[in-house]
């Protein structure tokens, strides 16, 4: 008997939108998506995780949480929103990101980081404080407009040049989320600037009230790396795990046999649960 015609169907993750979002801070349309928990919002509202490089990582990350989130007394992890940042492409990577996550940059650096193709065109690059201001002034009131959010337990997620905006707005900006998760991050991207805003950040924290949680990780396989980013996370780690634990929680994890991209998978499992530690 022969089988019945099946009606085929677009598949959808279950609690997710996903709209247009034009920015007006800088000429840039992003893809935004929006996963909100099933369960019903604690009184203080929502965790909210804000995910650089949605369109490679949202679908990652939302079914790490709805499964994990379903027994949070066993697995630490709590239903959160997840707010992911990307833009309008099927493509996993887009080239913006190299404007949005990245701090000025002379030519002189630029011309000393290691290429993958000496005769390609160097995208646009030094858009990382316009990025920043189109999340905290643009998406985050329409957020928190549409879902019931704790803004007291907002984090911010990036990998390699996202991981690299992430800990300068940490440095530059730390009042901007409460916990930061920067994942092989291009350290090596302007390395004496982003070592003057961590100074500047650790003389800032000495005074302030505030009270950060950081996780920075690396891939095993990444240590050989032609911009040493395994030598240099695990350097600015060391530096800033020496700062009082009330000011700053740091924590640094080497995800064993994976690589720069291999990881991902992994490092999005630990940072939802990471989201509520401590």
């Amino acid at each position: 008997m022969p089988s019945r015609e099946v009606v085929r169907q677009s598949f959808t993750l279950p609690n997710t939108e996903q709209y247009l979002l034009h920015s007006t801070t800088r000429e840039q349309p992003y893809q935004i998506y929006v996963f909100k928990p099933s369960q019903e919002a604690p009184p203080e509202g929502f965790s909210v995780i804000y995910l650089l490089d949605a369109n490679a990582l949202f679908a990652t990350m939302v079914e790490a949480m709805r499964v994990q989130s379903r027994v949070p007394e066993k697995t630490g992890v709590y239903p959160a929103v997840v707010v992911g940042i990307g833009y309008p492409t099927e493509e996993p990577f887009d080239s913006s990101r190299f404007y949005d996550f990245t701090m000025p940059t002379p030519k002189e650096v630029l011309d000393a980081l290691p290429v993958r193709n000496k005769d390609a065109v160097r995208p646009q690059v030094g858009g990382a404080d316009a990025f920043r201001a189109f999340i905290e002034i643009e998406l985050k009131p329409r957020i928190e407009r549409n879902y019931s959010i704790n803004t007291k337990q907002q984090a911010v997620f990036g990998h390699s040049l996202g991981g690299l905006f992430v800990l300068q707005t940490l440095f530059t900006q730390p009042h901007t989320f409460q916990t930061y998760i920067a994942g092989s991050p291009s350290v090596h991207w302007n390395k004496a600037m982003l070592r003057e805003q961590e100074d500047q950040y650790t003389s800032n924290l000495q005074q302030g009230q505030i009270h950060h949680k950081l996780l920075i990780t690396i891939g095993e396989l990444e240590k050989n790396h032609p911009s040493n980013m395994s030598e240099n996370a695990k350097e600015l780690y060391e530096r800033l795990a020496l700062l009082p634990n009330e000011k700053l929680d740091a924590h640094f994890y080497e995800f064993e046999g994976e690589g720069h991209v291999s990881v991902l998978p992994a490092l999005v499992s630990r940072a939802v649960r990471f989201l509520r530690r401590g």
